[in-house]
């Protein structure tokens, strides 16, 4: 490979220099609002769905709440190796190997192609996958055609999320939001149009998602095709050497298998929420919803301090990596303690938001929520230690810990309380709290390990 096809533009070259010797608070920032933007419109996107779905019958809410998960479980070799790739690009950008950043974008695109074929394989099984997957007869009958079109967004949001983690270590933040929010706002459109002009079915919803997406690749194909740039794709410069393709898969299949262990833990709990009735289901996918407009703004933080982190360990600077730590750490708490504010000072209103004119449903959603809410500290801390795990490539750690969250905190403590009390469908908000609060904690307690493994071995 030439030295010309791996050569960084001013402006890569730049932000490399910011990234590694500017003030931290500012580098956070300038990486990670724009990421926690993109996230926070994802999810409100996210929350649309889910009313408009409401608009259509309380059964669709709870169709879609509980094929996601499904949908999630498949994602999370995507999303696994997003993860796993783009650490080690930005760590080898830090470290100002080119060639090297080159070969692993080129690779990891080649990678992800390979896996959405496997996806596409699903597609003419798609029924009996729900059915196996536990989902009801009811669900089936509603979501069969949502799931299969949903397969084909997957696909495309296998190779989106990859050109987001390349975009994410070269600093192109801004790029990512202006990208998603022009996505988002035609998903919106669509979702509104299929749903409230032409009276549309929870397919129509997967089908606005799938062309959004589609959108979404067309200008992803465009810019991963930069001829001269590191950060572009090139055929020639796919390589599965040890070097470059091993610290990558190593990264990627614990991250892997923790987002699917996790998506796999919350059908399980889904499964058995059904004991209480479909609408306990839907109930419980609105209050993650609910929760989730703190997380995911947190989750913006963890993606950008991870990426930070990572440059920094490549240029062999572990107090800034560590710094960048502390400060995301700050953000998150700062985030997860006012929305939990502002959400219990508006409860009534924001549960009506996602009842369709339900009283009971509406009561449902409140009985689960008002328990889930009050774990979003815990979890603001959770992401800011996921963020230096990640960074570090500790992914077994981070794969134990969400395993933790789903088979120590969450599962058990659910069957205990459908066996052992009276709580009822309140049963599934306890246990988000219990679940939440607990790896939290278990977070920060690994953290404390990690960090004085780290000034150890470093000499910090």
């Amino acid at each position: 490979m030439s030295e010309m096809k791996t050569k960084p533009s001013d402006k890569d070259t730049a932000f490399r220099e910011f990234a590694l010797n500017g003030n931290m608070w500012k580098v956070i920032l300038y990486v990670s609002l724009p990421l926690m933007a993109y996230q926070g419109l994802m999810h409100i996107f996210k929350i649309f769905d889910t009313i408009m779905a409401a608009n259509i019958s309380t059964s669709a809410v709870s169709s879609i709440a509980y094929i996601s998960q499904i949908s999630f479980l498949i994602s999370a070799a995507g999303t696994g190796l997003s993860i796993g790739g783009g650490m080690k690009i930005s760590e080898a950008y830090g470290a100002g190997n080119y060639t090297l950043v080159k070969q692993r974008v080129s690779t990891v695109y080649a990678i992800c192609g390979m896996i959405s074929v496997l996806v596409l394989l699903i597609i003419p099984f798609a029924e009996s996958f729900l059915r196996l997957s536990g989902t009801t007869e009811t669900m089936i009958a509603d979501g069969t055609q949502y799931f299969t079109v949903e397969l084909a967004a997957i696909v495309l949001n296998f190779f989106n999320s990859v050109y987001i983690a390349v975009e994410r270590a070269r600093g192109n933040s801004r790029l990512i939001l202006r990208l998603n929010i022009l996505v988002l706002i035609i998903k919106l459109v669509l979702t509104a149009i299929f749903v409230y002009v032409l009276n549309g079915t929870v397919v129509m919803i997967a089908a606005a998602t799938l062309i959004s997406n589609g959108v979404f690749s067309l200008f992803a194909l465009r810019n991963m095709l930069e001829k001269d740039s590191p950060f572009g794709f090139s055929f020639s410069a796919i390589s599965f050497g040890r070097e470059v393709t091993a610290p990558m898969l190593k990264t990627s299949f614990p991250a892997a298998v923790e987002r699917a262990a996790f998506a796999y833990g919350k059908l399980i709990v889904n499964s058995m929420c059904t004991e209480y009735g479909d609408s306990t289901v839907g109930a419980l996918g609105v209050s993650n919803n609910i929760g989730g407009v703190a997380t995911s703004l947190q989750n913006g933080f963890q993606e950008g301090g991870a990426s930070i982190i990572s440059q920094n360990i490549g240029a062999g600077k572990h107090d800034r990596a560590l710094d960048a730590f502390y400060k995301t750490l700050i953000i998150n708490l700062a985030i997860g303690g006012f929305f939990m504010a502002v959400i219990l000072l508006n409860f009534d209103w924001v549960c009506g938001l996602f009842a369709g004119g339900d009283d009971a449903f509406k009561q449902l959603i409140k009985d689960v929520t008002q328990f889930e809410i009050l774990g979003m500290l815990t979890l603001g801390v959770n992401a800011a230690v996921m963020a230096l795990l990640y960074g570090y490539g500790y992914t077994k750690l981070t794969l134990m810990l969400n395993a933790a969250r789903i088979f120590v905190f969450r599962v058990p403590v659910l069957w205990y309380l459908q066996n052992y009390t009276n709580y009822g469908s309140e049963s599934a908000g306890i246990v988000m709290l219990v679940s939440n609060i607990s790896v939290g904690v278990l977070a920060m307690i690994s953290a404390f390990f990690v960090i004085r493994k780290i000034k150890r071995n470093y000499k910090q």
